[in-house]
């Protein structure tokens, strides 16, 4: 090895030449969450968004609180208390009083959603982790999660779940 070599020189000055080929590029940094990316693709079937709440046809919440998802959970972020249903509801016994999910928790495994037995919970929305600024913004409860929307494909349309 020479004294030149030796010295990195030529390693800095590639290295220069690199950084000066690169000013003169367009910006790639997004300052997310206000800036979005544009949408080229869907997301992939099997994507994990923020979990939802469904309603059956009546519009009453799916959930039985059976606790299955609770159970499942590895991170132990779902939080149910139940209530007897009213006494017109003769299609289940059991409805969630309180249905909370700590987001800061949640691993997104999605092993609540593979756990339900009434398909009542889902995480097939667009919304990915949301910038709050405190931390109780981040436990989701009932009514927030089944304000949620389903995720939609380029087309606007609301994709079913296969």
């Amino acid at each position: 090895m020479t004294w030149w070599e030796r010295m990195y020189v030529p390693e800095v000055f590639k290295g220069l030449a690199t950084t000066l080929k690169h000013i003169p590029q367009k910006k790639k940094t997004l300052q997310y969450p206000e800036e979005r990316p544009e949408r080229l693709r869907p997301e992939p079937e099997r994507y994990r968004g923020m979990h939802r709440l469904t309603k059956d046809p009546d519009g009453r919440v799916k959930c039985v609180a059976c606790f299955m998802c609770a159970t499942a959970c590895p991170a132990e972020c779902i939080n149910i208390v139940a209530q007897p249903t009213p006494d017109e509801w003769t299609d289940r016994e059991k409805m969630p009083a309180v249905f909370e999910i700590n987001e800061l928790r949640c691993i997104f495994c999605g092993y609540c959603v593979e756990a339900c037995p009434e398909d009542a919970i889902r995480m097939d929305t667009n919304i990915t982790v949301p910038v709050f600024g405190r931390r109780e913004d981040f436990i989701f409860d009932r009514d927030r999660l089944l304000s949620h929307e389903p995720r939609m494909d380029l087309n606007g349309e609301y994709m079913s779940r296969r």
